[in-house]
């Protein structure tokens, strides 16, 4: 299966707390929030600028998923709202609630979102036999730290980004200051009424680089 990772980034690049909903996992005021730091407040920077094109794309992605990976904070909001019911009938929660589900944790051992398996061993080989298996799509959605990792050993696919026209100013972002270079290949660009992007690269490997003149 192909391996994604779709992710909402704002334009400087912070993935943290695009959702209210994620400050729900923080234990209390100034306590770690889902990325692990401490002293971010300006969660729910996404809605406002989500519009029905974005929307559509959203469920439209999620609907093509034949399975999803996830970290084990993104999976524990999402087991929390989809897992949970919300929305009923929302293609987004119909595909997580009927289709496999992975995590990656060494902690977590009794999940109780229905069509889990925890991946706690050799997870690099864990994914290359996702990957390995004909046809299809793994998604990766959120999961920043698993999206970093996963791109240190190049087992990355696809990079979907959709960029929201905001400035967080603060916060995790996607790409750390010194990490793995690869090579992308713009294979879909979409632009929506509210202003944001959607662009959809496949990696190629490492980036070519400009030889040095004599």
């Amino acid at each position: 299966m192909k391996l994604t990772t779709i992710t909402n980034v704002s334009l400087d690049g912070v993935t943290q707390g695009h959702r209210r909903i994620d400050a729900g996992t923080r234990s209390g005021p100034g306590a770690p929030d889902e990325d692990g730091s401490v002293g971010f407040e300006r969660f729910g920077w996404g809605p406002p600028l989500l519009d029905d094109e974005a929307s559509r794309f959203i469920g439209q992605a999620f609907q093509r998923a034949d399975a999803f990976l996830f970290g084990r904070r993104t999976y524990e909001i999402f087991a929390g709202s989809w897992g949970a019911g919300m929305d009923p009938g929302n293609p987004v929660g119909e595909a997580l609630n009927t289709r496999p589900k992975y995590v990656v944790s060494t902690t977590l051992t009794d999940p109780q979102w229905a069509g889990t398996t925890v991946l706690s061993g050799d997870v690099a080989a864990a994914v290359g036999e996702l990957r390995a298996v004909p046809g299809g799509e793994v998604q990766v959605w959120g999961s920043g730290t698993l999206i970093r990792w996963l791109l240190d050993h190049r087992l990355v696919d696809e990079i979907v980004l959709l960029t929201y026209p905001v400035i967080v100013g603060q916060g995790t972002r996607l790409f750390p200051a010194t990490g793995p270079d690869t090579g992308l290949e713009l294979v879909d660009l979409q632009s929506t009424p509210k202003g944001l992007t959607i662009q959809t690269y496949r990696t190629t490997g490492r980036p070519q680089y400009e030889t040095a003149t004599p």
